[in-house]
């Protein structure tokens, strides 16, 4: 099928949290299942070049592509949901597209005129936009503005809207995802708050040509009719998203309401194939109908926020329907665990995972917690962060170096098994020693990797700046912990593991950033089933 590309934008209204990043996604899975290309991409208002630097509390987990970018944790969503990759073209921010901006002001690329948010912002976000369309690689490109209507940071998106709304005419369409709030005293759904917000939308020159309206109990057709009645869209255009007992569900809730369809036909196509989620419905099939169940503790210290590990806990759910079982993750904060109460607090764990961070904040715990699964023979999944406390963890207790540690801790340590490499000692920007991306990784025959992933040469994606020492490999190996995995062009350690234990490994890299509902990442799928054993 050949056409233009067409584009589809998904704003929000009322509140944040409405899951326009799902219904992004959840849109694009249906399109994807009718045999078109899809991507998404996700403008977000706040003047960080990126999530990189910000606080998890912030803005929950930093998701990283393949190309380095560090992006908002929607892209994961985007990823799980279709199995295609995302990039840097897939995450722009307000301070990106001012840095683009003033970077072409100071060449005088503006011949000298007054620069302004009009033209030359919005221009610059919608070039921005359209990036990916003009690859010729998707039939469909979906953009998810970040924050809701009336929002002051969001304005210059919701302009760039209205004038690619006139620019690309039939080949654009724009979505509103509101919230109608049910007040339990008059037992009724309100449609205010959601005429209000698209009259906002409105004030701003954007007519949105579909409602989606996240509600927590069914919209009936008397309301349908009023809310298409004061919003300028027909009954057809409005669309009940109701809660959800699990993201996974929601494609299959917007294909119901029709949604998919209406988005065609609104675009003006008429020629589409029969929609094909036979795949989707078998992982659903298998997490609603597990045979049995596994306790696994998440050890890290930002807990509270359980979106700061999104994409481990997601991988975990992958997994578990693979090996036909509900995985019941324990979120335990690593500041809590000392040797004292250890024992207590993992004594019911089937495996551990030390999940990923930056500081010292917490990392006694999680050492404290690599040496229980250690020496009670808990299967161990330690990632990025969490394979260097368990080298350290290792230095400390197996080869006897007391004061081991990363000089990310202690500077002063006088066994830093874990330590910028050389050149990267005299980089003062923050981001600047970072190793961001896919990189190569070489697995040696025979090991726990290798069993794993069932092939030598892998690549996965990274996002540290500190390194396991090469200096003391032979004193690891001597004492029975081993490289399985190494990256060929630095010789860098990338996966450990202690070949005794029933299942012991620690990754440099992040796994979870590549699990997908269509393909769960061997490495958690091999936990799981080790902690089932």
């Amino acid at each position: 099928m050949s056409f233009n590309t067409k584009y589809i934008f998904v704003t929000g209204g009322v509140t944040s949290s409405l899951g326009k990043g799902i219904i992004a996604a959840s849109l694009a899975k249906l399109l994807q299942a009718r045999g078109f290309t899809v991507t998404i991409q996700k403008l977000d208002p706040y003047i960080n070049i990126d999530p990189g630097t910000l606080n998890p509390y912030e803005h929950g987990e930093c998701y990283v592509t393949d190309d380095g970018a560090e992006t908002d944790l929607d892209l994961g969503h985007y990823e799980r949901f279709l199995n295609v990759a995302t990039s840097q073209a897939n995450n722009v921010t307000t301070g990106r597209i001012y840095q683009a901006v003033i970077e072409k002001e100071r060449k005088g690329v503006f011949l000298g005129k007054t620069v302004q948010v009009i033209p030359h912002i919005t221009d610059e976000i919608k070039n921005r936009i359209k990036i990916l369309g003009q690859t010729g690689q998707y039939q469909f490109v979906i953009t998810e503005i970040g924050g809701t209507v009336g929002d002051i940071e969001s304005l210059p998106y919701i302009e760039a809207v209205r004038q690619l709304k006139w620019e690309l005419e039939q080949d654009c369409t724009v979505i509103h995802l509101t919230l109608l709030p049910y007040l339990a005293t008059s037992g009724e759904l309100k449609t205010k708050p959601t005429q209000h917000s698209v009259k906002l939308l409105l004030e701003y020159g954007v007519q949105p040509d579909i409602l989606v309206c996240r509600s927590e109990h069914p919209i009936n057709n008397d309301i349908r009719k009023k809310i298409a009645l004061f919003c300028n869209v027909s009954a057809e255009s409005v669309i009940e998203a109701l809660d959800a007992p699990t993201i996974y569900e929601v494609p299959l809730l917007m294909e119901q309401e029709k949604l998919d369809q209406i988005v065609l036909k609104k675009l003006n196509v008429t020629k589409f194939n029969e929609i094909k989620l036979d795949k989707w419905k078998n992982f659903l099939n298998k997490f609603y109908n597990p045979s049995k169940e596994v306790y696994i503790g998440l050890i890290g210290k930002y807990v509270e926020l359980k979106e700061s590990y999104k994409s481990i806990a997601e991988a975990l759910i992958h997994a578990g329907a693979l090996n036909d079982c509900k995985v019941i993750v324990n979120w335990i904060h690593s500041e809590d665990l000392n040797k004292e109460n250890i024992s207590e607090i993992c004594k019911d764990l089937k495996g551990i995972i030390v999940a990923p961070g930056f500081g010292n904040r917490g990392i006694e715990g999680k050492i404290h917690a690599i040496k229980f699964a250690r020496e009670y023979n808990i299967p161990f999944l330690g990632i990025c962060l969490g394979m260097q406390c368990a080298v350290v963890e290792f230095a400390r207790n197996v080869i006897g170096l007391k004061d081991a540690n990363s000089t990310e801790m202690d500077s002063s340590t006088s066994n830093p098994v874990i330590d910028l490499l050389e050149d990267q000692k005299n980089i003062s920007h923050m981001g600047g020693t970072m190793r961001l991306g896919s990189f190569s990784c070489k697995i040696k025959e025979e090991t726990l990797a290798n069993k794993i992933y069932k092939q030598i040469n892998i690549k996965e994606r990274h996002r540290h700046r500190f390194e396991f020492n090469n200096k003391y490999t032979q004193q690891f190996i001597d004492n029975g912990m081993i490289i399985s995995g190494l990256n060929p062009d630095a010789d860098l350690a990338e996966i450990v593991e202690i070949s005794s234990h029933p299942f012991f490994i620690g990754v440099q890299f992040h796994p979870e950033y590549k699990s997908t509902v269509e393909n769960p990442h061997p490495l958690f799928v091999s936990f799981v089933n080790a902690a089932l054993s």
